[in-house]
C-alpha cells in the first residue's frame, strides 16, 4: 500500500510518532498553522496538495478537523480520502465528548496541546510583528497579546506525546505571562489511531480495485 499523509502542522508530531516506522506511509507533508487565518488560501492548498498525488498513493490521511473552510473537501479530491471528524486539532486530541464538557468547565480556555506549549507567546508575539511590519517597533506588541487573551481564565495543558515534564513547563510560563489559571491533563491518540486504521483499509480496498 502507499499511503499519504497531507496534514497540519498541530499534528505533525504525534503524527510522525505513529506512522514513522510503518513503510505503507510513503509521504508526509505538513502545512502551516498559519493558514487557518486565510480559509479560502488554506482550501485551495489541501486540494492542490491532495491531487498533485492522484496516480501516486492509493488513499490519503488529511490531518485536519473539520473547520468550516475544509467542511465536505472530500467531494473535490482525487485521492480516496480519510479526514478528521472532530471541529479542530484540540477535538482531536480530547475527543469530541470531552473538548464539549471542558468548554463547559471554562468557556475562557485556552488549549495548550504540545505544539503552542512549546511556542508559547512567541507565535503570537511573532504573528504580529508579521501583521505589523516596521510599526511592530513602535508598540508593545505583548500588550496586544495580553489583550487579545482578555476574556480567557484558564490554559490547560492536554498532553499528548513526547516529553510532559519539559511541555507543561513551557505550557505554565505562557499562563504565567498572561495570569491565566494553569492547568493540565491527559489527551489522547485514539482519533489518530483510528483514522490511520481507517486509511490503511481504504488504501488496501483501493489497491485491490
Amino acid at each position: 500500500m502507499r499511503i499519504a499523509i497531507v496534514a497540519c502542522d498541530t499534528f505533525k508530531r504525534e503524527l510522525e510518532e505513529l506512522t514513522h516506522d510503518d513503510d505503507d506511509f510513503v509521504y508526509h507533508e505538513y502545512l502551516e498553522f498559519g493558514l487557518h487565518e486565510f480559509p479560502k488560501e488554506l482550501k485551495v492548498a489541501v486540494i492542490e496538495k491532495v491531487n498533485s498525488l492522484e496516480g501516486k498513493v492509493d488513499a490519503v490521511l488529511l490531518g485536519y478537523g473539520t473547520c468550516q473552510s475544509l467542511k465536505d473537501i472530500e467531494k473535490e479530491l482525487k485521492v480516496p480520502t480519510v479526514t478528521f471528524h472532530e471541529d479542530d486539532c484540540i477535538g482531536v486530541f480530547l475527543t469530541q465528548d470531552e473538548y464539549n464538557l471542558e468548554r463547559k468547565k471554562c468557556a475562557g480556555t485556552f488549549y495548550a496541546i504540545p505544539y503552542f506549549a512549546e511556542m508559547g507567546m512567541d507565535f503570537f508575539t511573532k504573528n504580529w510583528e508579521k501583521r505589523m511590519g516596521d510599526a511592530a517597533k513602535e508598540i508593545d506588541i505583548n500588550q496586544i497579546v495580553r489583550f487579545m487573551f482578555d476574556g480567557y481564565s484558564r490554559s490547560l495543558y492536554v498532553h499528548t506525546t513526547g516529553d510532559r515534564e519539559h511541555y507543561e513547563c513551557c505550557a505554565k510560563k505562557f499562563a504565567d505571562d498572561l495570569s491565566l489559571r494553569h492547568e493540565s491533563r491527559d489527551g489522547t491518540l485514539k482519533v489518530m489511531k483510528d483514522a490511520i486504521e481507517q486509511v490503511k483499509e481504504l488504501a488496501s480496498i483501493q489497491q485491490a480495485v
